[in-house]
């Protein structure tokens, strides 16, 4: 790979396509409800060669709350199917609005591998003229993937709730503002408006480039993250609805040299439950 930076160029990824130790992930996501659905999106176009990697079924199914972590065994399970071998080079992408691909690259660190993220999804790489498949790609060769769960990238309610008092952790919203102070109901039915006690509002969309699907430059990224009041030399912890677009700014903080970022998996879909813990409105 060029660089240790976790995105890759849609010109990089065009030259090595057909390199047999490349594989290529469609993440697509979409919240439920919104048609057509992400699998069908894929069927649609994607890049060629690309296995399409569910976000809802690579989770853990016992747990109610939507596309948490699954197991290390789970996960080398189904990645496995997909074709993936713990030497093979990753390359992840979405549809280029920058919602799950950057979820997947997380969940693979999590678990032990270093993956790459198509800087501009397939927005971009459908802009430049470049070939995209329809119908279900060829059934992958089943491979071996060993995982083993890095528990510190990953936080709880629990070690948030704890956090309300220590504040060890910085803890950044990924959300729309909107939602953030509490101005709009949530799209999941059932949940409280509002936000974590303390936390800080960065919407992920504020990190890339929306006329070309290109995550902003190094500088950009920096005064975004300090506009809102974030140290990034010190502990931080992103959350967004269900700890997808989170990833978001876990991505552009791991950029930064910010390599030890955590994600609240649960994120709102958990905190904001009518039994859970305290919610705070406005601003602030």
């Amino acid at each position: 790979m060029p660089t240790a930076d976790p995105l890759v160029s849609t010109e990089w990824l065009a030259e090595h396509l057909n390199d047999p130790h490349v594989r290529v992930v469609d993440a697509t996501f979409k919240m439920p409800g919104i048609l057509p659905l992400p699998k069908d999106d894929y069927l649609a176009a994607h890049i060629p060669g690309a296995v399409f990697f569910d976000v809802d079924a690579v989770s853990d199914h016992s747990n109610p709350l939507p596309h948490m972590f699954p197991s290390a065994e789970q996960f080398g399970r189904d990645v496995g199917a997909l074709g993936i071998g713990n030497d093979d080079t990753v390359v992840v992408y979405d549809s280029g609005g920058w919602v799950a691909a950057p979820r997947v690259w997380w969940m693979f660190l999590s678990f032990g591998k270093q993956v790459r993220v198509l800087n501009g999804g397939l927005k971009k790489w459908v802009a430049e003229g470049r070939k995209v498949e329809k119908g279900q790609a060829a059934a992958p060769t089943p491979a071996t993937f060993k995982a083993a769960f890095d528990s510190r990238r990953v936080r709880s309610m629990q070690q948030l709730v704890g956090n309300l008092s220590s504040h060890a952790e910085q803890v950044i919203d990924a959300r729309a503002n909107e939602r953030y102070q509490g101005k709009v109901a949530e799209p999941r039915a059932g949940l409280r408006s509002g936000h974590i006690p303390g936390s800080l509002s960065l919407p992920y969309n504020n990190l890339f480039d929306a006329a070309t699907g290109t995550m902003k430059p190094l500088d950009d990224l920096r005064a975004a993250f300090a506009g809102v009041g974030v140290k990034l030399d010190a502990p931080i912890v992103t959350s967004c609805g269900s700890g997808v677009s989170a990833a978001v700014l876990t991505l552009a903080l791991y950029r930064l040299g910010v390599e030890n970022p955590a994600l609240y998996d649960g994120s709102w879909t958990e905190w904001g439950a009518a039994d859970g813990p305290p919610v705070a409105t406005g601003p602030t």
